[in-house]
């Protein structure tokens, strides 16, 4: 399933894409935080896949608790920022909320907060929703961006 990044602007578009298609179990969590790790360190961009990773893994675990029975992890790239998103067909819209000192959760969109550089959630016309995010806006590029040598990688 390949559908065109669009929840949020990023510009320029991105040079390098990954997608994939999961099931919302908490295996896929753990599917989820490699495919980041692998496609960032192959983009160059060691510096943000710890920061990646912790997002995907909230954004990811919040669809197996509350989404649809899929999700897609989409990321792109220009070489300086890293966007990502989390599409499902579940009806509710995450929110962050105040957790209570004692519950062992509640604070994920809170870490998505404090982590990414900007964030927010899109409807899709289809029905779902699309959580997005923006890591390393401030970072400048250390790669040589070539649009003609893209790379876009499906699991």
């Amino acid at each position: 399933m390949s559908l065109p990044f669009g929840a949020a602007p990023v510009d320029p578009a991105p040079v390098w894409t990954a997608e994939c298609l999961l099931p919302a179990v908490g295996a896929s969590v753990a599917t989820a935080r490699s495919l980041v790790r692998r496609e960032l360190g192959r983009w160059g961009l060691d510096a943000l896949v710890d920061d990646c990773c912790l997002i995907v893994s909230e954004l990811a675990s919040n669809v197996v608790r509350h989404g649809g029975n899929v999700f897609t992890l989409r990321l792109g790239s220009n070489g300086c920022w890293v966007y990502g998103e989390v599409f499902d067909q579940g009806d509710g819209v995450p929110s962050q909320r105040d957790a209570d000192p004692e519950s062992v959760g509640g604070r994920g969109l809170l870490i998505v907060d404090e982590l990414a550089d900007d964030w927010g959630v899109a409807a899709s016309g289809r029905g779902g929703k699309t959580v997005w995010f923006l890591a390393g806006t401030g970072s400048r590029s250390l790669l040589p961006v070539v649009p003609h040598q893209s790379r876009i990688a499906v699991c």
